[in-house]
Protein backbone atom coordinates (compact mmCIF):
# COMPACT_ATOMS: atom_id res chain seq x y z
CA UNK A 1 0.00 0.00 0.00
CA UNK A 2 1.02 3.58 -0.69
CA UNK A 3 -0.47 6.26 1.55
CA UNK A 4 0.10 9.91 0.80
CA UNK A 5 -0.53 13.09 -1.14
CA UNK A 6 -1.00 12.43 -4.84
CA UNK A 7 -0.54 15.27 -7.32
CA UNK A 8 -1.33 15.66 -10.99
CA UNK A 9 1.91 16.39 -12.82
CA UNK A 10 1.94 17.82 -16.33
CA UNK A 11 5.11 18.12 -18.39
CA UNK A 12 4.79 20.68 -21.16
CA UNK A 13 7.70 20.24 -23.56
CA UNK A 14 8.66 22.52 -26.39
CA UNK A 15 11.39 24.53 -28.06
CA UNK A 16 12.81 27.96 -27.29
CA UNK A 17 14.07 30.11 -30.15
CA UNK A 18 13.28 33.65 -29.02
CA UNK A 19 12.69 35.94 -26.03
CA UNK A 20 9.40 37.49 -25.09
CA UNK A 21 9.20 41.07 -26.51
CA UNK A 22 7.78 42.57 -23.29
CA UNK A 23 10.08 40.79 -20.77
CA UNK A 24 13.53 39.16 -20.83
CA UNK A 25 12.14 35.61 -20.58
CA UNK A 26 12.20 32.72 -23.09
CA UNK A 27 9.12 31.89 -25.16
CA UNK A 28 8.28 28.17 -25.12
CA UNK A 29 6.64 26.84 -28.28
CA UNK A 30 4.72 23.79 -26.99
CA UNK A 31 5.17 20.50 -28.83
CA UNK A 32 3.81 17.96 -26.31
CA UNK A 33 1.94 17.92 -23.01
CA UNK A 34 2.00 14.77 -20.87
CA UNK A 35 -0.06 14.13 -17.75
CA UNK A 36 1.25 11.69 -15.15
CA UNK A 37 0.70 10.89 -11.47
CA UNK A 38 2.95 12.86 -9.13
CA UNK A 39 3.77 12.76 -5.43
CA UNK A 40 2.39 9.61 -3.83
CA UNK A 41 0.78 8.83 -7.19
CA UNK A 42 4.22 8.55 -8.79
CA UNK A 43 5.41 6.34 -5.92
CA UNK A 44 2.40 4.05 -6.52
CA UNK A 45 3.06 3.99 -10.27
CA UNK A 46 6.70 3.03 -9.72
CA UNK A 47 5.73 0.33 -7.21
CA UNK A 48 3.16 -1.06 -9.64
CA UNK A 49 5.91 -1.50 -12.24
CA UNK A 50 7.43 -4.15 -9.96
CA UNK A 51 4.39 -5.54 -8.12
CA UNK A 52 0.94 -6.26 -9.55
CA UNK A 53 -0.90 -5.70 -6.25
CA UNK A 54 -0.57 -2.01 -5.33
CA UNK A 55 -3.21 0.15 -3.66
CA UNK A 56 -3.05 3.91 -3.12
CA UNK A 57 -4.82 5.82 -0.36
CA UNK A 58 -4.87 9.51 -1.24
CA UNK A 59 -6.99 12.63 -0.96
CA UNK A 60 -8.77 13.68 -4.17
CA UNK A 61 -11.03 16.66 -4.77
CA UNK A 62 -14.21 16.36 -6.81
CA UNK A 63 -12.73 18.14 -9.80
CA UNK A 64 -11.21 17.47 -13.23
CA UNK A 65 -7.71 17.12 -11.77
CA UNK A 66 -8.82 14.45 -9.31
CA UNK A 67 -10.69 12.53 -11.99
CA UNK A 68 -7.69 12.63 -14.34
CA UNK A 69 -5.34 11.49 -11.59
CA UNK A 70 -7.57 8.53 -10.69
CA UNK A 71 -7.83 7.62 -14.39
CA UNK A 72 -4.05 7.60 -14.87
CA UNK A 73 -3.48 5.43 -11.80
CA UNK A 74 -6.21 2.93 -12.57
CA UNK A 75 -4.82 2.54 -16.10
CA UNK A 76 -1.53 1.16 -14.72
CA UNK A 77 -3.23 -1.26 -12.31
CA UNK A 78 -3.14 0.81 -9.11
CA UNK A 79 -6.26 0.40 -6.98
CA UNK A 80 -7.24 3.88 -5.74
CA UNK A 81 -8.93 4.46 -2.38
CA UNK A 82 -9.86 8.17 -2.38
CA UNK A 83 -10.35 10.27 0.73
CA UNK A 84 -12.49 13.39 0.26
CA UNK A 85 -10.38 16.53 -0.22
CA UNK A 86 -11.92 20.01 0.22
CA UNK A 87 -10.87 22.54 -2.41
CA UNK A 88 -8.86 21.53 -5.49
CA UNK A 89 -6.56 18.65 -6.41
CA UNK A 90 -2.94 19.80 -6.38
CA UNK A 91 -1.28 20.13 -9.79
CA UNK A 92 2.34 20.79 -10.74
CA UNK A 93 3.06 21.94 -14.29
CA UNK A 94 6.65 21.91 -15.55
CA UNK A 95 7.65 23.80 -18.68
CA UNK A 96 10.64 22.05 -20.28
CA UNK A 97 12.94 22.53 -23.25
CA UNK A 98 16.14 20.79 -24.26
CA UNK A 99 15.87 18.33 -21.37
CA UNK A 100 15.77 21.15 -18.78
CA UNK A 101 12.95 22.59 -16.67
CA UNK A 102 12.43 26.30 -17.31
CA UNK A 103 9.58 26.96 -14.89
CA UNK A 104 7.21 25.11 -12.53
CA UNK A 105 3.65 26.29 -11.93
CA UNK A 106 1.80 24.95 -8.85
CA UNK A 107 -1.99 24.87 -8.54
CA UNK A 108 -4.31 23.75 -5.76
CA UNK A 109 -3.86 26.39 -3.07
CA UNK A 110 -2.91 25.85 0.55
CA UNK A 111 -3.01 22.32 2.00
CA UNK A 112 -6.26 21.34 3.70
CA UNK A 113 -7.15 18.53 6.11
CA UNK A 114 -9.07 15.82 4.22
CA UNK A 115 -12.13 13.97 5.46
CA UNK A 116 -12.39 10.62 7.24
CA UNK A 117 -10.95 7.61 5.39
CA UNK A 118 -13.50 4.91 4.52
CA UNK A 119 -13.61 1.73 6.61
CA UNK A 120 -12.15 -0.19 3.64
CA UNK A 121 -8.92 1.80 4.02
CA UNK A 122 -8.48 0.82 7.66
CA UNK A 123 -9.14 -2.83 6.84
CA UNK A 124 -6.67 -2.76 3.96
CA UNK A 125 -3.94 -1.23 6.13
CA UNK A 126 -4.44 -4.09 8.57
CA UNK A 127 -3.64 -6.74 5.97
CA UNK A 128 -1.06 -4.97 3.79
CA UNK A 129 2.27 -6.70 3.10
CA UNK A 130 4.18 -3.42 3.10
CA UNK A 131 3.21 0.23 3.55
CA UNK A 132 4.91 3.22 1.95
CA UNK A 133 3.93 6.60 3.38
CA UNK A 134 4.67 9.23 0.74
CA UNK A 135 4.20 12.63 2.43
CA UNK A 136 4.17 15.67 0.16
CA UNK A 137 3.02 18.12 2.84
CA UNK A 138 -0.55 18.42 1.59
CA UNK A 139 -2.24 17.35 4.85
CA UNK A 140 -3.33 13.72 4.38
CA UNK A 141 -0.82 12.40 6.93
CA UNK A 142 -2.22 14.69 9.63
CA UNK A 143 -5.62 12.90 9.47
CA UNK A 144 -6.03 11.38 12.99
CA UNK A 145 -7.93 8.23 12.00
CA UNK A 146 -5.47 7.43 9.25
CA UNK A 147 -2.47 7.98 11.56
CA UNK A 148 -3.97 5.65 14.15
CA UNK A 149 -4.45 2.95 11.52
CA UNK A 150 -0.84 3.35 10.34
CA UNK A 151 0.44 3.08 13.91
CA UNK A 152 -1.53 -0.15 14.42
CA UNK A 153 -0.42 -1.78 11.15
CA UNK A 154 1.67 -4.95 11.45
CA UNK A 155 3.31 -4.55 8.04
CA UNK A 156 6.68 -2.75 7.77
CA UNK A 157 6.15 1.00 7.27
CA UNK A 158 8.53 3.10 5.18
CA UNK A 159 8.00 6.83 5.73
CA UNK A 160 9.18 9.23 3.02
CA UNK A 161 8.84 12.56 4.88
CA UNK A 162 8.28 16.17 3.91
CA UNK A 163 9.53 19.15 5.95
CA UNK A 164 5.97 20.57 6.06
CA UNK A 165 4.48 17.24 7.06
CA UNK A 166 4.00 15.60 10.46
CA UNK A 167 6.31 13.19 12.24
CA UNK A 168 6.28 9.53 11.29
CA UNK A 169 4.10 7.32 13.48
CA UNK A 170 6.05 5.53 16.24
CA UNK A 171 7.35 2.14 15.17
CA UNK A 172 8.03 3.12 11.58
CA UNK A 173 10.58 0.61 10.25
CA UNK A 174 12.45 3.03 7.97
CA UNK A 175 12.25 6.72 7.10
CA UNK A 176 13.92 8.07 3.97
CA UNK A 177 14.62 11.84 3.96
CA UNK A 178 17.10 13.41 1.61
CA UNK A 179 19.87 15.47 3.18
CA UNK A 180 18.10 18.82 2.78
CA UNK A 181 14.84 17.44 4.20
CA UNK A 182 16.74 15.93 7.13
CA UNK A 183 18.33 19.25 8.00
CA UNK A 184 15.00 21.03 7.88
CA UNK A 185 13.26 18.33 9.92
CA UNK A 186 15.88 18.38 12.68
CA UNK A 187 17.04 22.00 12.54
CA UNK A 188 20.62 20.73 12.20
CA UNK A 189 22.62 23.32 10.29
CA UNK A 190 24.91 20.60 8.97
CA UNK A 191 28.26 21.71 10.40
CA UNK A 192 31.28 19.50 9.72
CA UNK A 193 31.85 16.91 6.99
CA UNK A 194 28.70 15.88 5.11
CA UNK A 195 28.78 12.25 6.27
CA UNK A 196 29.25 13.23 9.91
CA UNK A 197 26.46 15.82 9.69
CA UNK A 198 24.08 13.38 8.00
CA UNK A 199 24.80 10.70 10.61
CA UNK A 200 24.31 13.10 13.51
CA UNK A 201 21.01 14.44 12.17
CA UNK A 202 19.76 10.97 11.18
CA UNK A 203 20.25 9.62 14.72
CA UNK A 204 18.49 12.69 16.10
CA UNK A 205 15.50 12.15 13.80
CA UNK A 206 15.40 8.43 14.61
CA UNK A 207 15.26 9.20 18.34
CA UNK A 208 12.62 11.91 17.97
CA UNK A 209 10.35 9.80 15.81
CA UNK A 210 11.12 6.47 17.53
CA UNK A 211 11.82 4.99 14.09
CA UNK A 212 13.75 1.78 13.53
CA UNK A 213 16.16 3.28 11.01
CA UNK A 214 16.81 6.39 8.93
CA UNK A 215 18.23 6.17 5.41
CA UNK A 216 19.49 9.58 4.24
CA UNK A 217 19.53 9.79 0.45
CA UNK A 218 22.58 11.67 -0.86
CA UNK A 219 21.97 11.95 -4.62
CA UNK A 220 24.91 10.48 -6.56
CA UNK A 221 26.49 9.59 -3.19
CA UNK A 222 23.89 6.89 -2.57
CA UNK A 223 22.53 6.65 0.97
CA UNK A 224 23.66 6.58 4.59
CA UNK A 225 21.76 4.15 6.83
CA UNK A 226 21.61 4.79 10.58
CA UNK A 227 20.14 2.25 12.98
CA UNK A 228 20.06 1.96 16.76
CA UNK A 229 23.46 1.55 18.34
CA UNK A 230 25.33 0.80 15.14
CA UNK A 231 27.95 2.36 12.94
CA UNK A 232 26.35 4.11 9.93
CA UNK A 233 26.28 2.07 6.74
CA UNK A 234 27.28 3.96 3.57
CA UNK A 235 25.71 2.50 0.42
CA UNK A 236 27.01 4.17 -2.77
CA UNK A 237 25.49 3.23 -6.15
CA UNK A 238 27.43 0.78 -8.29
CA UNK A 239 27.50 3.36 -11.11
CA UNK A 240 26.73 7.06 -11.59
CA UNK A 241 25.43 8.36 -14.95
CA UNK A 242 27.60 10.89 -16.73
CA UNK A 243 24.56 12.98 -17.64
CA UNK A 244 21.53 13.58 -15.41
CA UNK A 245 18.43 14.71 -17.25
CA UNK A 246 15.76 14.71 -14.55
CA UNK A 247 15.93 13.58 -10.90
CA UNK A 248 12.21 14.09 -10.21
CA UNK A 249 10.84 10.91 -8.62
CA UNK A 250 14.20 9.43 -7.58
CA UNK A 251 13.19 9.61 -3.92
CA UNK A 252 9.89 7.88 -4.74
CA UNK A 253 11.75 5.13 -6.61
CA UNK A 254 14.06 4.72 -3.62
CA UNK A 255 11.29 4.55 -1.02
CA UNK A 256 9.05 2.26 -3.10
CA UNK A 257 11.89 -0.21 -3.69
CA UNK A 258 12.78 -0.25 0.02
CA UNK A 259 9.15 -0.87 0.99
CA UNK A 260 8.74 -3.73 -1.51
CA UNK A 261 11.98 -5.34 -0.27
CA UNK A 262 10.99 -5.07 3.40
CA UNK A 263 7.58 -6.50 2.55
CA UNK A 264 9.36 -9.51 1.04
CA UNK A 265 11.32 -10.04 4.27
CA UNK A 266 14.64 -8.41 3.38
CA UNK A 267 16.80 -6.94 6.19
CA UNK A 268 16.82 -3.14 6.32
CA UNK A 269 20.38 -2.81 4.99
CA UNK A 270 19.60 -5.07 2.03
CA UNK A 271 16.39 -3.15 1.32
CA UNK A 272 18.30 0.16 1.30
CA UNK A 273 21.02 -1.28 -0.94
CA UNK A 274 18.37 -2.37 -3.46
CA UNK A 275 16.74 1.06 -3.21
CA UNK A 276 20.03 2.84 -4.00
CA UNK A 277 20.54 0.75 -7.13
CA UNK A 278 16.92 1.22 -8.27
CA UNK A 279 17.01 5.00 -7.80
CA UNK A 280 20.34 5.23 -9.62
CA UNK A 281 18.97 3.24 -12.58
CA UNK A 282 15.82 5.39 -12.60
CA UNK A 283 17.85 8.62 -12.86
CA UNK A 284 20.10 7.09 -15.53
CA UNK A 285 17.02 6.27 -17.61
CA UNK A 286 15.86 9.91 -17.58
CA UNK A 287 13.91 10.12 -14.32
CA UNK A 288 10.34 11.32 -14.56
CA UNK A 289 11.01 12.72 -18.03
CA UNK A 290 11.91 9.22 -19.21
CA UNK A 291 8.73 7.49 -17.97
CA UNK A 292 6.83 8.00 -21.23
CA UNK A 293 9.83 7.72 -23.52
CA UNK A 294 10.00 4.67 -25.82
CA UNK A 295 12.49 2.14 -24.37
CA UNK A 296 14.89 2.38 -27.29
CA UNK A 297 15.19 6.15 -26.75
CA UNK A 298 15.75 6.00 -22.99
CA UNK A 299 18.84 7.77 -21.76
CA UNK A 300 21.21 5.16 -20.33
CA UNK A 301 24.78 5.13 -19.08
CA UNK A 302 27.32 4.92 -21.88
CA UNK A 303 28.72 1.55 -20.83
CA UNK A 304 29.45 -1.74 -22.57
CA UNK A 305 26.96 -4.33 -21.37
CA UNK A 306 28.55 -7.66 -22.39
CA UNK A 307 32.01 -9.16 -22.70
CA UNK A 308 31.41 -9.69 -26.42
CA UNK A 309 30.54 -6.00 -26.91
CA UNK A 310 33.61 -4.97 -24.96
CA UNK A 311 35.90 -7.16 -27.09
CA UNK A 312 34.35 -5.82 -30.30
CA UNK A 313 34.70 -2.20 -29.16
CA UNK A 314 38.34 -2.57 -28.12
CA UNK A 315 39.20 -4.43 -31.32
CA UNK A 316 37.43 -1.82 -33.47
CA UNK A 317 39.57 0.86 -31.85
CA UNK A 318 42.76 -0.99 -32.70
CA UNK A 319 43.31 -2.25 -29.16
CA UNK A 320 44.42 -5.63 -27.83
CA UNK A 321 41.87 -7.94 -26.17
CA UNK A 322 43.28 -10.07 -23.36
CA UNK A 323 41.40 -12.95 -21.73
CA UNK A 324 42.10 -15.39 -18.96
CA UNK A 325 40.07 -18.07 -17.23
CA UNK A 326 39.61 -20.15 -14.13
CA UNK A 327 37.40 -21.04 -11.18
CA UNK A 328 38.59 -18.23 -8.86
CA UNK A 329 36.73 -19.98 -6.06
CA UNK A 330 38.48 -18.27 -3.15
CA UNK A 331 40.11 -15.11 -4.47
CA UNK A 332 43.68 -14.84 -3.16
CA UNK A 333 46.95 -13.01 -3.81
CA UNK A 334 48.01 -15.53 -6.47
CA UNK A 335 44.89 -14.79 -8.50
CA UNK A 336 45.45 -11.05 -8.13
CA UNK A 337 49.04 -11.29 -9.37
CA UNK A 338 47.92 -13.25 -12.44
CA UNK A 339 45.09 -10.83 -13.25
CA UNK A 340 47.24 -7.73 -12.85
CA UNK A 341 49.97 -9.19 -15.05
CA UNK A 342 47.41 -10.21 -17.67
CA UNK A 343 45.83 -6.74 -17.79
CA UNK A 344 49.19 -5.15 -18.55
CA UNK A 345 49.38 -7.16 -21.79
CA UNK A 346 46.59 -5.29 -23.58
CA UNK A 347 43.77 -2.75 -23.49
CA UNK A 348 41.13 -4.79 -21.69
CA UNK A 349 40.96 -7.99 -19.62
CA UNK A 350 38.02 -10.38 -19.83
CA UNK A 351 37.81 -13.18 -17.26
CA UNK A 352 36.19 -16.44 -18.40
CA UNK A 353 34.74 -17.89 -15.20
CA UNK A 354 33.73 -21.53 -14.67
CA UNK A 355 30.09 -21.90 -13.61
CA UNK A 356 29.17 -23.81 -10.45
CA UNK A 357 28.40 -26.94 -12.47
CA UNK A 358 31.68 -26.63 -14.37
CA UNK A 359 33.63 -26.27 -11.11
CA UNK A 360 31.97 -29.35 -9.61
CA UNK A 361 32.95 -31.32 -12.68
CA UNK A 362 36.58 -30.23 -12.35
CA UNK A 363 37.06 -30.08 -8.59
CA UNK A 364 34.50 -32.47 -7.10
CA UNK A 365 31.13 -32.24 -5.33
CA UNK A 366 32.42 -30.05 -2.46
CA UNK A 367 33.32 -27.20 -4.77
CA UNK A 368 32.81 -24.37 -5.41
CA UNK A 369 32.93 -22.82 -1.96
CA UNK A 370 31.43 -19.58 -3.37
CA UNK A 371 28.67 -19.47 -6.01
CA UNK A 372 29.30 -18.07 -9.47
CA UNK A 373 27.41 -14.82 -8.85
CA UNK A 374 29.61 -14.00 -5.86
CA UNK A 375 32.81 -14.98 -7.66
CA UNK A 376 31.88 -12.86 -10.67
CA UNK A 377 31.01 -9.87 -8.50
CA UNK A 378 34.37 -10.01 -6.70
CA UNK A 379 36.29 -10.27 -9.95
CA UNK A 380 34.36 -7.43 -11.59
CA UNK A 381 35.18 -5.18 -8.62
CA UNK A 382 38.93 -5.43 -9.37
CA UNK A 383 40.41 -2.48 -11.27
CA UNK A 384 42.37 -4.84 -13.51
CA UNK A 385 39.24 -6.71 -14.69
CA UNK A 386 37.07 -5.10 -17.39
CA UNK A 387 34.44 -7.83 -17.84
CA UNK A 388 33.50 -11.30 -16.57
CA UNK A 389 31.70 -13.98 -18.58
CA UNK A 390 30.51 -17.24 -16.96
CA UNK A 391 30.66 -20.46 -18.99
CA UNK A 392 29.00 -23.79 -18.17
CA UNK A 393 31.22 -26.20 -20.15
CA UNK A 394 34.25 -28.09 -18.75
CA UNK A 395 36.60 -25.91 -20.86
CA UNK A 396 36.40 -22.30 -22.04
CA UNK A 397 36.61 -23.25 -25.73
CA UNK A 398 33.09 -22.06 -26.65
CA UNK A 399 33.38 -18.70 -24.95
CA UNK A 400 36.85 -18.18 -26.43
CA UNK A 401 35.43 -18.84 -29.90
CA UNK A 402 32.93 -16.02 -29.29
CA UNK A 403 35.40 -13.55 -27.77
CA UNK A 404 38.38 -14.33 -30.07
CA UNK A 405 40.93 -12.65 -27.76
CA UNK A 406 44.24 -11.47 -29.10
CA UNK A 407 46.01 -12.87 -26.03
CA UNK A 408 44.98 -15.83 -23.85
CA UNK A 409 46.74 -15.84 -20.48
CA UNK A 410 47.18 -18.56 -17.89
CA UNK A 411 48.95 -18.28 -14.56
CA UNK A 412 51.55 -20.80 -13.47
CA UNK A 413 54.63 -22.59 -14.71
CA UNK A 414 53.60 -24.85 -17.58
CA UNK A 415 57.16 -25.28 -18.88
CA UNK A 416 57.14 -26.89 -22.32
CA UNK A 417 53.54 -28.18 -21.99
CA UNK A 418 51.25 -26.56 -24.54
CA UNK A 419 48.03 -25.22 -23.07
CA UNK A 420 44.87 -27.05 -24.21
CA UNK A 421 43.34 -23.81 -25.59
CA UNK A 422 46.41 -22.99 -27.70
CA UNK A 423 45.27 -24.64 -30.93
CA UNK A 424 41.93 -22.84 -30.85
CA UNK A 425 43.42 -19.39 -30.08
CA UNK A 426 46.03 -19.77 -32.84
CA UNK A 427 43.24 -20.19 -35.43
CA UNK A 428 42.45 -16.46 -35.41
CA UNK A 429 46.04 -15.40 -34.94
CA UNK A 430 45.90 -15.06 -31.17
CA UNK A 431 48.80 -15.64 -28.81
CA UNK A 432 48.89 -17.89 -25.72
CA UNK A 433 51.11 -16.88 -22.83
CA UNK A 434 51.67 -17.69 -19.19
CA UNK A 435 52.46 -15.23 -16.44
CA UNK A 436 54.25 -15.92 -13.15
CA UNK A 437 52.14 -17.37 -10.35
CA UNK A 438 52.93 -16.63 -6.70
CA UNK A 439 54.31 -19.77 -5.14
CA UNK A 440 52.36 -21.32 -2.29
CA UNK A 441 49.05 -19.62 -3.12
CA UNK A 442 46.21 -21.84 -4.26
CA UNK A 443 42.53 -22.29 -3.51
CA UNK A 444 43.01 -25.99 -2.74
CA UNK A 445 45.84 -25.15 -0.34
CA UNK A 446 43.75 -22.47 1.36
CA UNK A 447 40.84 -24.86 1.88
CA UNK A 448 43.16 -27.61 3.15
CA UNK A 449 44.86 -25.24 5.59
CA UNK A 450 41.50 -24.04 6.91
CA UNK A 451 40.35 -27.62 7.47
CA UNK A 452 43.59 -28.48 9.29
CA UNK A 453 43.23 -25.48 11.58
CA UNK A 454 39.63 -26.46 12.28
CA UNK A 455 40.71 -30.01 13.11
CA UNK A 456 43.44 -28.78 15.47
CA UNK A 457 40.95 -26.52 17.23
CA UNK A 458 38.52 -29.40 17.71
CA UNK A 459 41.33 -31.65 19.02
CA UNK A 460 42.42 -28.91 21.40
CA UNK A 461 38.91 -28.59 22.80
CA UNK A 462 38.63 -32.36 23.20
Amino acid sequence: MVVGDALLDRDVTGTVSRLCPDAPVPVLDETTATDRPGGAGLAALLAAAHDDDVALVTALADDAGGARLAELLTAVGVEVYPVRLPGATAEKIRLRAGGQTLLRLDRGGEPQLPGEPPEAVRELLGRARAILVSDYGRGLLRQPTLRAALADASAPVVWDPHPRGPAAVPGTRLTTPNLDELRRLTGDAGGGPTLAAATRAAHELRRRWRAGAVAVTMGPGGAVLCQAGGTPVVLPPSSVPDRVEDTCGAGDRFAATAALALGDGAPVAEAVRAAVEAASAYVAAGGAAGLHRPPEQATAPDTVRTAEELAAAVRAGGGTVVATGGCFDILHAGHLATLQAARRLGDCLIVCLNSDRSVRGLKGPDRPVNPADDRARLLAALDCVDAVVVFDEPTPHQVLARLRPDVWVKGGDYGDVELPEAELVHRWGGRVVTVPYLAGRSTTGTISAARQRGLHLVEGVV
